[in-house]
């Protein structure tokens, strides 16, 4: 079964369980994977597909984005070709192109230079906040958020994926949960410190979001 998407031909692929529900799902960019109950036919599902033209080519075009951009390192704001090379235990950087390993070895690097680069910056922007209680810093992957300040476990968690931003943009988060210290809601005098520090939050803002 196939059905077009995108302008693009998209093979459909069915596995058949006790499900009640039916699930849709890419497995790349030319090929969904179907999965129905043993009693819905063919013919139904081509329907259902059909139905939901306009969310499977929302889904498709991300999927081709997300395959994209595996090819690609992205760090401190630029983007970095891979290049696999067995004999590398770890990442060099040649211009546009970061020579690693394998997966394993860039994933090690990514945290450790989130743990160094957040921790150096966060240490740089510090001095600057009086009254400050002591916290503790976690890093960890948030879908939603680049950073979260817990006071009640005196805690400031930073994404994982900030290090794919230029610096500035993340001294501007650091500065932005910092600045929850003072005001724990982003009202008019939470801005109003996050201005003192960072006049231009507006547009780190939007830069965040792009």
């Amino acid at each position: 079964m196939q059905i077009i998407l995108n302008n693009t031909i998209i093979n459909i692929e069915i596995i058949r369980k006790a499900n009640k529900n039916i699930y849709m799902r890419f497995l790349n960019t030319d090929t969904i994977l179907v999965t129905c109950n043993h009693f819905i036919s063919e013919r139904e599902i081509k329907k259902i597909l059909e139905k939901n033209k306009k969310s499977l080519e929302k889904m498709q075009l991300q999927k081709a984005k997300e395959k994209n951009e595996e090819k690609y390192f992205i760090y401190l704001g630029r983007k970095y070709q891979k290049k696999y090379d067995e004999i590398s235990k770890i990442p060099q950087f040649q211009d546009d192109t970061i020579v690693i390993k394998d997966e394993k070895t860039l994933l090690r690097f990514k945290r450790k230079e989130c743990e160094r680069v957040f921790q150096m910056e966060l240490e740089r922007i510090l001095p600057f906040f009086p009254n400050i209680p002591s916290f503790s810093l976690r890093i960890r992957y948030m879908k939603t958020r680049w950073g979260v300040n817990n006071q009640g476990s005196k805690t400031i968690t930073l994404n994982s994926e900030l290090i794919k931003k230029d610096l500035d943009l993340i001294d501007y988060v650091i500065i932005h949960e910092l600045c929850h210290f003072y005001e724990p809601n982003h009202s008019f005098n939470f801005w109003k410190h996050v201005a003192e520090y960072y006049p231009k939050y507006k547009e780190a803002r939007k830069r965040l979001r792009s």
